[in-house]
């Protein structure tokens, strides 16, 4: 079987060093807004494989960075900006996510009543959008982040009007919180919530306004500075360990890409504008094609095999790890999950999900049932106990 030329570009992704060598050194200071070159970080495949899967296929619920500091997870994150796909977004203003392709399979019933009208009279219900990467502040507040009431509005003219929060903006896009262990527990538990709901509602008051929020969320964390509560953990759908660079001329490759970004942003971007350009369009391509991937019976197996040996309770576990492989096969240019792509994706998928603690009150809770069980059968409806 030929390996796609996404999954090809992604294994070639460390540059030549030829680049680096005759690179010019001029100085033309950090250009503004320019994103690091994906292509060009060094290493860890792992994390750019996790990253470009998740924006594939939203449903694998995000993903997770844990690493040292300066292991170049914010920058992967940031340089996806240019590898970032067109999505379809629903105009539904009543969060049901109506579209032209639900009538056409199911009828105008699949569809809420305002939008069979709007398609009726020949309306769009969709529209197509790029993807774009939203960063929440890490003293982001609550209000910021589901939306509040306009002061402005409420001191000049005595009006109560809501605005959209960052989450609201998120909608359809990519969603990136750096340190998110650091992150108010409240202002977390929103985003999580509308992560998973896919939508939220803000109330203020007698007023009350319900927004779309469906997004690809990407967190990255350094696990010196605290960790994340079970049930945050559990949210994210892959987990990335981010490991400095072991080999000494990788981290000098490093080293001097990072030194060239610094001196001349455009140049380096220049060198990897065709291969970016490839990239995002096997992305594009990946994108379309994954409504038509369908997991095989072999793959299925594996993959509960996988979760019920690893004792694993949580059953996100397999739809971050079945959402995953198929969005690996949608990357490989193909239509059938695997085996071999739960095999590459379970690691990411399946991670940290292990509970010892839970396990150990399981053992405990059995072991009590047992002695109760014993009792309510060796005891009649008169209440004496039978000895045998």
């Amino acid at each position: 079987m030929s390996e796609s030329t996404l999954l090809k570009i992604l294994r070639d992704a460390s540059p030549a060093r030829k680049i680096i060598e005759h690179a010019n050194q001029h100085d033309m200071g950090l250009a503004d807004g320019e994103p690091f070159p994906f292509l060009a970080l060094i290493g860890q495949e792992e994390m750019k494989l996790a990253l470009i899967l998740s924006i594939v296929n939203p449903e694998i619920g995000g993903v997770l960075l844990i690493g040292a500091r300066g292991t170049a997870k914010t920058t992967a994150v940031r340089s996806l900006i240019d590898l970032l796909p067109v999505v379809t977004r629903s105009l539904c203003e009543n969060r049901f996510n109506c579209t032209e392709q639900a009538i056409e399979k199911d009828g105008l019933g699949a569809v809420c009543k305002a939008c069979a009208t709007k398609f009726g009279y020949q309306e769009a219900l969709t529209r197509q959008d790029k993807m774009r990467l939203v960063e929440l502040p890490l003293n982001a507040r609550l209000d910021d982040v589901v939306g509040g009431i306009n002061e402005r509005i409420l001191t000049e003219k005595g009006k109560v009007r809501l605005d959209k929060g960052l989450l609201a903006q998120a909608d359809n896009h990519l969603l990136y919180i750096d340190e998110v262990n650091l992150l108010d527990d409240v202002v977390l538990d929103a985003i999580l919530d509308a992560s998973a709901q896919g939508y939220y509602t803000v109330r203020r008051g007698p007023n009350n306004l319900t927004y779309r929020s469906k997004f690809v969320l990407a967190g990255s964390m350094n696990p010196e500075e605290g960790t994340l509560r079970p049930q945050i953990m559990d949210r994210f759908g892959l987990r990335v360990v981010v490991r400095g660079l072991n080999d000494p001329a990788d981290r000098f490759e490093a080293y001097e890409q990072s030194l060239r970004f610094r001196k001349d942003a455009e140049s380096l971007s220049a060198e990897f504008a065709e291969a970016t350009l490839a990239l995002a369009g096997e992305i594009q391509k990946a994108v379309d094609l994954l409504p038509q991937v369908e997991i095989s019976a072999e793959a299925k197996a594996l993959g509960l095999d996988i979760v019920r040996q690893a004792k694993i309770e949580s059953g996100r576990a397999e739809i971050a790890m079945f959402e995953a492989a198929r969005a690996h096969a949608a990357a490989d240019g193909r239509t059938t999950v695997t085996a071999e792509d739960i095999r590459t994706v379970a690691l990411l998928a399946l991670r940290q999900r292990q509970s010892p603690k839970l396990a150990e009150f399981f053992a405990m809770q059995a072991a009590e049932d047992k002695t109760l069980a014993s009792l309510i059968s060796d005891t009649d409806e008169s209440g004496e106990k039978h000895d045998d």
